[in-house]
């Protein structure tokens, strides 16, 4: 068993919300400790989606320009099939912003990248393998975690315990938080195919009689995205393998030989997908942020980047907090009322396309058309700009208080 420790802060998660609230916390000269239960931060299903946004507080961490230099590809325009009708439907080019485009990287580059940053400080202490069993709570109030590491069991004490450890979150278990679930017809089954004959695609989506199919770019392959109706894997899996890519070529316009190295179920990963609030985020002594407050739909690609602005709010209203004492439950609660508009107005937003466009859409088996409001963005460009503004840089963007650091 290892010995008790004691810190400012533990960060349950080492997600894009643990890890950049960790380097903020850190660079502030606060202690802090994040526990990762996995050896690495390669995880396949992380987003791989840096929006300008988060690019937008790299700048003013003075970070953006080195983060440039890993290997990424842009993507200024999102253009979709709808059956035979191609459009753009956000065009980020017209953001006035530093980086007008979405920087496709793996996300564990990402969080190596910030993970590297935040090793420079010696208050920062990032433990892998590790993660929370339990919170220590007394008289009311969590005073820290147990937590369970390569070397066994121990207790870490803490003036604050933050939850960042995603839409499954221990804390939040533990921490009896109250969920709203939000509901999702959606599932995803998750792939790869080589880059091969597909070198050239551009498109990120297709959509077409009853199925649906998002090609994420990873420089050396392709990562694939198969929404169904939530319930339909096995019938699916009934249908065999092979019915299975041949769905998935005819999709994406592609050869069935393309998708012939998806030779196994055991390649293809289910997804479900949940979208939900916690209603309450703060209780004393302990605070939630990112998926384990409110996951995301997958639907634009947005939860990474809404995780990163949860952690910048909460730097901005820790930093000051931590230099009188231990934050008191009214400072906790306004991380909350900082950031539950933003997440809701978007999560809510992710609902109505999810039941309203893409749920009818995946029902539709035969005859096959666009929707009407979607051959819009080809007929008037300028409309392309609205969802370029939601995705890109969503609603609340956070900036980093630099007189803190």
């Amino acid at each position: 068993m290892q010995e008790p420790l004691s810190t400012r802060c533990v960060i349950s998660g080492g997600g894009p919300a643990g890890i950049m609230l960790g380097y903020l916390l850190a660079r502030a000269g606060i202690e802090v400790v994040v526990l990762e239960k996995w050896a690495d931060f390669f995880r396949d299903f992380r987003g791989d989606t840096i929006h300008p946004s988060t690019m937008e507080i790299l700048k003013e961490l003075g970070l953006l320009e080195e983060f440039l230099t890993l290997p990424h590809n842009e993507m200024t325009r999102m253009t979709l099939h709808f059956g035979d009708t191609e459009a753009t439907v956000a065009d980020l080019s017209h953001l006035h912003i530093t980086c007008p485009y979405i920087a496709f990287i793996p996300q564990w580059d990402f969080l190596n990248f910030i993970a590297g940053k935040a090793n420079a400080y010696p208050n920062f202490h990032l433990l892998m393998e590790t993660e929370v069993t339990d919170l220590i709570v007394k008289g009311g109030r969590t005073m820290g975690v147990h937590a369970k590491g390569k070397e066994g069991a121990f207790s870490i004490r803490a003036d604050l315990v933050v939850g960042a450890d995603g839409r499954h979150s221990t804390v939040r278990e533990k921490g009896g938080f109250e969920i709203q679930e939000l509901g999702v017809p959606i599932d995803v089954l998750w792939f790869r195919i080589g880059r091969g004959e597909v070198d050239d695609k551009q498109s990120l989506g297709y959509l077409d009689r009853g199925a649906a199919l998002v090609m994420l770019d990873r420089r050396d392959y392709w990562q694939c995205a198969f929404i169904i109706e939530k319930g339909e894997y096995e019938h699916i899996k009934a249908k065999g393998l092979e019915a299975f890519r041949h769905s998935v070529a005819t999709l994406a316009h592609i050869n069935d030989s393309t998708v012939a190295e998806v030779d196994s179920w055991d390649k293809v990963k289910f997804l479900s997908v949940s979208v939900d609030h916690v209603r309450t985020w703060a209780k004393e002594g302990v605070v939630l942020i990112g998926d384990a407050a409110h996951a995301m739909s997958p639907l634009g690609g947005v939860g990474i980047n809404y995780a990163i602005q949860d952690a910048v709010a909460a730097a901005n209203i820790l930093i000051p907090a931590f230099s009188k004492g231990s934050p008191t439950l009214d400072v906790l609660q306004r991380i909350q009322e900082r950031r539950e508009k933003p997440t809701r107005r978007m999560q809510s937003l992710q609902v109505y396309m999810q039941d309203h466009v893409i749920s009818p859409l995946l029902r539709e088996k035969d005859s096959f058309r666009a929707p009407w409001f979607i051959k819009m963005f080809n007929w008037f460009p300028i409309l392309r700009r609205i969802p370029a503004k939601i995705i890109g840089i969503g609603f609340g963007p956070e900036h980093v208080d630099v007189s803190r650091f």
